[in-house]
């Protein structure tokens, strides 16, 4: 096989390629054509195979654990536990203050901690909290319990969501970002029908149904991490999954992606090495801080319909038992959309016309449920709600998928992903507090103010696609002015998504 040395001459060598020479280089030591006789769809659906599963499995735990308060409280938790309707609205914004604020944290500890041990480990510890949340008898208990269960399972998502981008190319990250995060779908169903199955051991142990739901799920996740610390694979350079080309080549597309193609410059290497003026990037980057508002736009109605679709369902007449079972079909329809609108998405490489489809998608469910008195037309509401939910949860990853699309340099787009996400979240603060006791049957409020996030949204996608569009279309100007003469190759690559070779997803 021909390789180029670094002097531009070539020598014939049946050697396999350095995988850490491939991964230190600023500039390519091979062409993308000495990797042509492998079968890259081939190496794709063995790193799927290998990382989905386990991962999706760690994220529907995830969701599981922060999502069941829902499910026990129309299993009685609020009564048994004497709480008021503030007390118990405290309890799931606490959460979220906790769970934003360490997940940029996180994500600095696991760009120097191998992930196979860093988020087995985060799990376990959210699991113990999980289970002694089953053990609380009052308010102060069970706020206690949420606040830890913040701190503890804030690394999870960022964590697997930058994750994520060091194996798939940005082209490929939807797709594999919504398998991913369809386990969150799943999850909601899966609750519903834990809930309901465990909900009939109330009584058993001296113990009340919702108590049980906190301790065995609880249980499921200290001994699925225990199981992930051996399934879980670190980075292409070291998975023992794939042969030494194939690792080669894996680091290597990935080192090279998202460059124009029209220039002797558009192999550019993606800084990987720690400095803290990337994260200082990151913090100052304009379309981390404008996209925060779109994933406003979908995380509010998430954690709005995750945290209340039970409580929103039992009020259109239904009892606890059946409005369990009637979450369970909106989920499962919701991560099948997912999954077929990432794929979608991949293919045709554009993110914003299919994230504003989604939210205009939502702004029909729920004016569907602002405008329907639930005592007169409970199928419309629930018919909102339905489609409201199909619509978040294939808006949800494209969301995740178009600003890492748009950072370049491993660290920046750590830092990036957590700082999206960790802000972001505080929505589900805000979202915590939607749905008021005082508000029922119609929750005309909590309806209101979930469109009123779309609109940002959608707005803010706006934004982010005429900005793109006109950053793309100076650089290209520049290009073409011979404006590439004024760089080497080592600044451009520092320069991460601001050379002038980068160009934005829209």
């Amino acid at each position: 096989m021909a390789t180029e040395k670094a002097d531009g001459q070539t020598s014939q060598s049946d050697d396999r390629i350095d995988v850490e020479q491939i991964d230190r280089a600023i500039l390519p030591p091979v062409t993308l054509q000495a990797f042509a006789h492998l079968d890259e769809k081939a190496i794709l659906r063995k790193m799927d195979l290998r990382l989905i599963p386990m991962l999706a499995l760690l994220y529907l735990l995830s969701f599981l654990d922060r999502g069941n308060i829902g499910n026990a409280k129309i299993e009685h938790l609020q009564e048994n536990l004497s709480l008021t309707d503030d007390q118990y609205n405290w309890c799931l914004t606490a959460f979220f203050f906790t769970y934003a604020a360490f997940e940029v944290p996180s994500n600095l500890v696991l760009k120097k901690v191998r992930p196979s041990i860093w988020l087995p480990t985060i799990m376990v510890a959210w699991g113990v909290v999980m289970t002694l949340m089953g053990l609380v008898h009052n308010y102060t208990g069970l706020l206690t319990a949420r606040i830890f269960l913040g701190v503890t399972e804030a690394g999870l998502f960022p964590g697997v969501a930058y994750y994520l981008t060091n194996w798939y190319r940005r082209e490929e990250i939807q797709l594999r970002q919504a398998m991913f995060f369809s386990a969150a779908s799943v999850a909601g169903a899966f609750s519903g029908l834990l809930a309901f199955g465990i909900g009939k051991m109330d009584g058993v142990g001296g113990l009340h149904g919702w108590q049980w739901i906190f301790i065995l799920e609880g249980i499921a996740t200290v001994i699925t991490a225990s199981i992930a610390f051996f399934a879980l694979f670190d980075f292409p350079a070291t998975a023992t999954f794939l042969t030494e080309e194939e690792r080669a080549f894996v680091v290597y597309r990935l080192k090279y992606q998202g460059q124009s193609l029209n220039s002797p410059h558009a192999q550019v290497a993606q800084a990987d090495e720690f400095k803290w003026t990337y994260v200082k990037d990151a913090f100052l980057d304009w379309q981390i801080w404008v996209n925060i508002f779109v994933y406003w736009g979908v995380v509010c109605p998430l954690y709005g319909i995750s945290l209340f679709l039970p409580t929103i369902i039992k009020e259109l007449g239904y009892e606890s038992s059946q409005a369990q079972l009637m979450t369970v079909p909106i989920y499962i329809t919701a991560a099948i959309l997912a999954v077929v609108a990432a794929y979608a998405s991949d293919r045709v490489g554009k993110r914003s016309p299919f994230i504003i489809g989604f939210m205009l998608m939502m702004v029909v469910g729920f004016s569907m449920c602002i405008a329907t008195d639930p005592k007169e037309n409970p199928r419309v509401v629930y018919g909102g709600v339905f489609v409201a939910a199909c619509a978040i949860y294939p808006a949800f990853p494209g969301v995740i998928a178009w600003l890492s699309n748009n950072l370049s340099g491993s660290l920046k787009r750590s830092v990036g992903m957590a700082l999206q996400i960790g802000v972001g979240n505080l929505g589900g603060a805000m979202a915590s507090n939607f749905y008021r006791a005082k508000d029922k049957p119609r929750y005309i409020l909590g309806h209101g103010l979930e469109l009123g996030f779309i609109v940002g949204g959608i707005i803010a996608s706006l934004i982010l696609v005429v900005g793109y569009t006109a950053q793309n279309k100076k650089r290209a100007k520049k290009m073409d002015e011979g404006g590439l003469d004024a760089y080497t190759p080592q600044e451009l690559s520092e320069k991460g998504d601001r050379a002038l070779t980068y160009r934005y997803v829209l």
